[in-house]
């Protein structure tokens, strides 16, 4: 039960942090968004790092190396889709393909689907084709761009979760550390080197930090769904309820 509420918590907090995230890429170029967005996610982790520990062995700086790149082209690409095209189409679209893609992973490694993986996932990808083809009268159609960036999107999100599924167990919140200092590397090196081509509208700094620190609640709960303990859940609590209080001081 904790752990599907755990991954309930994470789906919205993803939604949420895309919401945010597609607004602020409307109102300036999509890397000046992710430049706040990554380093902001990146302070949350470092934030929870005493609370729920971390241990940097390789495994850990392998797999969460791995994950910052995808989380990099993640960003950049889900952040432009919502952008340029209705979110209401296209956020589900990227949704449904960035939760296939792991469940065909596990298919090939040899593992079975329950009886309501086997009904859900061919329902999902159904859906994925009947939201990218048809459309109502008056409803909004994204182009073909869109789409292709919307696909691409799940598929870097898909390739972030196995990553950090991949990482070892007992890491704690090193994998996440470790993906987003990537991240945020990747993506203010790409924006020092497109700088004259960014323009010159400022990023909405608010939306697009709220957009990286949900996001990174998103992971965090995400990797706790898997590998949640019971004194992990009192530290998160401790550290939840010490964030609210700073809040409203």
């Amino acid at each position: 039960m904790i752990a599907l509420l755990l991954a309930l918590g994470s789906s919205l907090a993803y939604g949420c942090a895309d919401f945010l995230g597609g607004l602020g890429a409307r109102k300036a170029h999509v890397l000046r968004t992710v430049m706040i967005a990554a380093p902001a996610s990146l302070v949350v982790e470092l934030l929870l790092w005493p609370v729920l520990g971390a241990s940097f062995g390789v495994g850990a700086l392998g797999w969460g190396a791995a994950s910052g790149v995808a989380s990099a082209a993640a960003f950049v690409l889900l952040y432009r889709t919502l952008a340029i095209g209705p979110m209401n189409v296209l956020s589900p679209v990227t949704a449904l393909v960035s939760a296939a893609l792991p469940v065909g992973v596990g298919l090939l490694q040899g593992e079975h689907l329950a009886v309501a993986g086997l009904v859900g996932l061919p329902l999902a990808l159904v859906t994925v084709v009947l939201v990218s083809a048809g459309h109502g009268a008056g409803a909004a159609c994204p182009s073909r761009t869109a789409l292709l960036l919307a696909f691409g999107a799940g598929a870097t999100i898909a390739l972030q979760l196995i990553f950090l599924h991949r990482a070892p167990s007992d890491s704690g919140v090193a994998p996440l550390i470790v993906g987003r200092a990537v991240s945020s590397g990747v993506t203010l090196a790409a924006a020092g080197v497109l700088y004259r081509r960014l323009g010159p509208e400022r990023p909405a700094y608010a939306m697009s930090a709220c957009a990286g620190v949900l996001d990174s609640v998103a992971n965090l709960l995400f990797l706790l769904a898997e590998r949640v303990h019971r004194g992990q859940l009192v530290g998160l609590g401790t550290a939840a309820v010490a964030v609210s209080l700073l809040a409203l001081t």
